[in-house]
């Protein structure tokens, strides 16, 4: 039987899933969350963020600048496991069980679309949402109305999809009030999955380009994310690496 830890590859200071979805840990509640080189870099800025992340069940290697990492820090190879993957691998398991899903963020349009398309995809899944205002900060209302709707539904898998670092935020803190047995954040996934962001292709996918694919669509929103924070994520890596090599030396002498 695979054990938490041979499931998991500590990699820049993160316990990074490393296993199949299908090996997921079963617990009676599951705080699912993942990383990538973006991520990784607002985290290191936003303390809240962080302990949001590390406070999860699992984190899911959304990016090859974390497989990369992991490949070159520790040696570790480990597959990429973009929020759409997961996502796509819950709605085939929800489906084949007669399952349910609640979707939560995005707005009431997004979120009409994706009904459609769960209706004619997996139309054995129960399906529920709610379309938080849209804003920086909740009121404690709010986040009360928010928690009604979901435990309301008692779904089998809460997808959560307000855009990082609020939706790892908001999860985590509420983690506890929750009745779902899997809370995941997936941010973009929303719009992909209703077709009002296009994800990158296959192709770009199976070369580990999809952060290109989605700099190249999307110049304008992504250039920062992707050039300047692909910089800092890099001054990170070559930090680790050092930190790692004067660790073995002290070890040595």
């Amino acid at each position: 039987m695979l054990t938490e830890v041979d499931s998991k590859v500590l990699c820049l200071g993160y316990p990074i899933y490393k296993s199949s979805l299908d090996n997921l840990p079963l617990k009676s509640k599951l705080l699912v969350s993942t990383i990538n080189q973006y991520s990784y870099c607002i985290a290191e800025e936003d303390a809240e963020f962080k302990k949001a992340l590390l406070g999860s069940d699992v984190i899911l290697p959304d990016g090859v600048g974390i497989t990369l990492a992991a490949k070159w820090l520790n040696g570790a190879s480990i597959k990429k496991i973009a929020g759409a993957d997961f996502h796509e691998y819950q709605l085939k398991r929800l489906n084949e069980n007669h399952g349910s899903c609640f979707y939560l963020g995005a707005s009431s349009d997004t979120l009409a679309k994706i009904e459609s398309r769960l209706k004619g995809e997996y139309p054995n899944i129960r399906f529920a949402s709610y379309a938080p205002p849209f804003k920086s900060q909740f009121t404690e209302e709010e986040n009360l109305s928010m928690i009604e709707a979901v435990n309301s539904f008692n779904p089998d898998v809460l997808f959560v999809g307000m855009t990082a670092p609020k939706q790892e935020k908001w999860s985590h803190a509420h983690k506890n009030l929750l009745n779902a047995k899997i809370i995941c954040c997936i941010g973009a996934v929303f719009d992909f999955y209703a077709g009002t962001v296009e994800r990158p292709s296959k192709v770009w996918r199976d070369l580990g380009l999809e952060w290109l694919g989605r700099l190249v669509k999307e110049p304008k929103r992504m250039s920062k994310r992707y050039l300047y924070y692909g910089v800092v994520y890099a001054v990170h890596l070559g930090r680790a690496k050092f930190s790692a090599r004067e660790e073995v030396k002290v070890t040595v002498n």
